[in-house]
């Protein structure tokens, strides 16, 4: 049985030191990303995100949209990416459809009122977790994404999925009416990931460019 997070675990642990992505300036060894999905992962728990349940990522090409996706399967949810590119109505409408526990979003985009509308409008959010700057102290769902890496455990939470379980959902551009949630467990997604890097023959010195 293969899920997602597994590979990222399988690699901190075989190669701890090798540079596993690069952001800008910025080199992450897997190591670090374990370690840093993990701490993510433990303070989605304690804010009530539980096996099964749908967590958004809202967030621009990042080194926190990587740790945010494997500590979302880390903690038995299922991630939904949202293209920062959406507006407020889109994401609400997608946080609302498939009922997301929480979001996780960078600080700027909380301007114009969406953090306000998060709290009146998407009723299932149990945490708001906000990267790149401090959040409001006065919102309690509300919390700070370099807070937790600075004093989260860093310890892997026990596993709790099965290769049946979801481990996304992706949403239709929505052309020709509402937005839809394609399911997919992570035996299927664990699977295209192998057949792909098969047949693209890659290996452990390849550096994959991430423009989507």
């Amino acid at each position: 049985m293969m899920l997602v997070q597994d590979l990222l675990q399988a690699s901190a642990a075989r190669l701890p030191h090798k540079v596993a992505l690069v952001c800008g300036e910025r080199r992450f060894t897997y190591e670090r990303l374990e370690g840093m999905a993990n701490r993510l992962a433990n303070a989605l728990i304690a804010s009530g995100v539980r096996r099964g349940d749908r967590v958004a990522l809202y967030l621009d090409n990042s080194a926190e949209a990587v740790v945010g996706l494997f500590a979302v399967l880390k903690a038995g949810a299922a991630f939904v990416a949202v293209s920062r590119g959406a507006k407020p109505d889109k994401l609400l409408s997608i946080l609302n459809d498939c009922a997301a526990s929480a979001v996780i979003l960078d600080v700027a985009a909380l301007g114009q009122g969406l953090l306000e509308r998060l709290t009146d409008e998407a009723g299932s959010l149990r945490a708001v977790v906000a990267c790149g700057g401090a959040p409001r102290p006065d919102v309690p769902l509300l919390l700070d994404f370099n807070e937790i890496q600075a004093s989260g455990s860093a310890q892997a939470p026990a596993g709790r999925n099965i290769d049946l379980d979801l481990a996304c959902l992706i949403y239709t551009s929505g052309t020709t009416g509402e937005s839809k949630g394609v399911m997919c467990d992570h035996g299927s997604v664990a699977f295209v990931v192998a057949a792909v890097a098969r047949y693209l023959k890659n290996t452990e010195s390849d550096v994959v460019l991430s423009v989507l």
